[in-house]
């Protein structure tokens, strides 16, 4: 895996996105969830230093806590 790939992105406001992807670094893939802006209407994303990280073997527990959320949504 050369380069972050991009799974899902989430608008948050016009200049700001959430990206949700999968990247490599020093021989590891890593689960990678981050904010960018843009400055040139979308042409281009920056990451930004707000995001966390996970390592493949903690995305059962990220799966587990969304579950949980989304049962917890459903009860309201």
């Amino acid at each position: 895996m050369a380069e972050a790939k991009i799974l899902a992105t989430i608008d948050r406001t016009d200049t700001e996105q959430l990206q949700i992807s999968v990247s490599e670094y020093k021989g590891k893939s890593y689960f990678n969830l981050r904010i960018y802006y843009t400055t040139d209407e979308g042409a281009t994303w920056l990451p930004t230093k707000k995001g966390v990280t996970f390592a493949p073997e903690q995305l059962d527990t990220l799966e587990e806590a969304i579950q949980e959320a989304k049962q917890l949504f459903m009860e309201e």
